[in-house]
């Protein structure tokens, strides 16, 4: 397991998910941002929900994505509709 797993929210899946977009490190996560770093999974997993967006937003803020703040996490499902398959 890397470092990534260790963060909230973030298994050994969505790990495997983000090392082969070519994000291996927090660091690397924190400056990809969530919705890019969203995309780039989601361009290898088309089944990437709203419920992953989230979580590496959590991972980000180093807090469980039922924590996210009301307000980001309205922008983070208005990001998510606009670029779902028929959004």
């Amino acid at each position: 397991m890397g470092q990534l797993a260790y963060l909230p929210n973030i298994g050994k899946v969505v790990e495997k998910q983000l090392n082969a977009v070519g994000i291996e490190t927090a660091e690397q996560l924190a400056r990809t941002g969530a919705e890019n770093a969203w995309l780039k999974i989601h361009s290898i997993d088309s089944s990437a929900c709203i419920h992953r967006l989230l979580a590496l937003e959590g991972a980000i803020r180093g807090i469980k994505k039922t924590d996210i703040p009301a307000e980001r996490k309205a922008e983070l499902k208005e990001f998510y509709n606009s670029h779902k398959i028929g959004g």
